[in-house]
């Protein structure tokens, strides 16, 4: 092979922005290390930066990318580029650059819920969780746009190995548990996609993974039931990090254990890449047909239904949101389990719809968690009256609520509901369209037990609900901000759930 010999640097900008700006902030802490704030600033000018650069990628046709990172055609035989052309390691289509947007946005939030952080941590801490923050966030990127197995495998585990860290950072025995149930799942998810990894290049005999080389191994019984078995472990393997069941045991320790910004970057952003290595890895052997993508229906359903009736018995709304992502996470793989041209776009747009309203729940909760107390806004019972005590947090989280239990006024979450059901009825799986359905009204369930709690009228006893949740003017900015902007996000696409939806379509 005589290497690279196409790199367009624009192209890779949502990738090398956060790279770099994860570089700043560490030499910047060198330079002045008291300076924590501007930490800060600088991630959220490096992701603006790597949002501006993923922009032109919108709205191109099927079958469009924009590329990278190219070699010659007659260096790697058999395997082209979405332009006809030699193969390239980076391929931005438009799921994948609304994916990549998706990521990008979610850790601006992030990094303005972890502002605060810098007054209380102690010296280069907030430089060390801003850049792993960064370079998570880099290979969520990454991962979105990897047409070949080792940029696939690489930038995986750069969006996962960081958060183990960010997790473990806050010290404690919650957060030792949590980071150390967090390391083990992702040492173990590792292998299995190493293994999956080895069994598509065994049975196609290319690194990238390209549909061509898929349609050629089917065409032999043995090399197609190898690349059955690469799709089953990738189900698995991407599982853990998608926090599907049965691999979803990680997920309420490391929330609870993790600083509540870094569980919502679990929530929010390291599960845009999960979910862009599964469309990356199955958009390759859609030739196998349904029969290989029987995992991904069996996880599903799992998923949907350990995660609702958990969540249906917490109390802490921290470990309420971690079971509701192992929900959220079935019904985003479910358009999956059909051999559909629909079903990527409807899995991406859940997912994005899922993305709007869960980071807006977890804002709500570090606003008013940094003004009352953690310790006592994890309480499913201290929320109760906030609607009237806060009017803009308890609207904020109403509407958040009702979007995950698609219901409306949460309209963004009803049309991701009926568009993810969509080609599964489509294509007749009912047993998995009921299970589904049942699922979909249990999680009603589970949102309106707090929602419930939010409307409800405020304790007369102020020592009992009032005194925790001070004034407005107690709120931080940056908190401020993350709120304000996720609650104008959520509220502009309930009334119009399409510009979501265009993202990935």
């Amino acid at each position: 092979m005589n290497g690279v010999v196409s790199v367009d640097v624009l192209v890779l900008l949502p990738v090398l922005a956060p790279v770099l700006g994860a570089g700043a902030v560490l030499l910047l802490d060198v330079l002045a290390p008291r300076l924590g704030w501007v930490h800060s600033a600088l991630a959220l000018l490096a992701l603006a930066v790597g949002t501006a650069g993923a922009l032109p990628g919108l709205g191109q046709p099927p079958g469009d990318a924009l590329t990278s990172l190219c070699v010659r055609s007659s260096d790697v035989a058999g395997a082209v580029n979405a332009s006809g052309g030699g193969p390239c390691f980076y391929e931005a289509g438009a799921v994948a650059t609304g994916l990549q947007l998706a990521a990008l946005v979610t850790a601006f939030v992030t990094v303005l819920l972890a502002w605060p952080e810098h007054r209380t941590a102690g010296q280069g801490h907030q430089a060390v969780v801003i850049s792993l923050l960064l370079g998570a966030t880099a290979g969520a990127t990454a991962i979105a746009a990897a047409h070949d197995l080792g940029t696939w495998l690489v930038a995986l585990e750069l969006a996962t190995l960081p958060t183990v860290a960010l997790v473990a950072l806050r010290r404690g025995r919650r957060a030792v548990d949590g980071a150390m149930a967090l390391l083990t799942t992702s040492l173990t998810s590792f292998a299995v996609l190493a293994l999956a990894a080895a069994c598509w290049y065994a049975a196609s005999g290319s690194p990238f993974l390209d549909g061509s080389a898929a349609v050629a191994a089917a065409q032999d019984p043995a090399r197609r039931a190898v690349l059955v078995l690469a799709v089953v472990l990738v189900v698995a393997g991407v599982g853990f990090k998608l926090s599907l069941a049965p691999f979803h045991a990680w997920t309420p320790e490391a929330y609870v254990g993790a600083p509540l910004s870094i569980a919502t970057f679990l929530a929010a952003t390291s599960k845009v890449a999960a979910l862009a290595a599964l469309l990356v890895f199955l958009r390759a052997v859609t030739a196998l047909g349904a029969p290989a993508l029987t995992a991904l229906a069996v996880v599903a359903g799992l998923s949907m239904t350990v995660g609702n009736v958990m969540a249906l018995r917490q109390d802490d709304v921290v470990r309420l949101l971690a079971w509701s992502t192992v929900a959220q996470a079935g019904w985003v793989v479910l358009p999956l389990a059909t051999v559909s041209s629909l079903a990527v776009g409807a899995a991406s747009g859940y997912l994005l719809a899922y993305l709007v309203a869960t980071v807006l729940a977890f804002a709500v909760v570090a606003a008013l968690g940094h003004v009352g107390g953690m310790g006592l806004l994890r309480e499913l019972t201290t929320y109760r009256g906030l609607l009237r005590r806060h009017p803009l947090m308890g609207a904020a989280l109403a509407l958040a609520l009702l979007s995950l239990a698609g219901l409306p006024p949460g309209v963004l979450g009803l049309v991701a509901k009926v568009v993810a059901l969509r080609p599964v009825v489509a294509g007749q799986l009912w047993v998995l369209a009921v299970v589904a359905a049942v699922n979909a009204v249990i999680g009603v369930a589970v949102y309106l037990r707090w929602l419930v709690v939010v409307l409800r009228r405020p304790d007369p006893d102020p020592s009992v609900a009032g005194a925790p949740l001070a004034g407005w003017r107690a709120w931080h900015p940056a908190h401020a901000v993350a709120v304000v902007l996720s609650f104008a996000a959520l509220v502009v696409t309930s009334l119009a759930p399409q510009l979501v939806l265009d993202l990935v379509s």
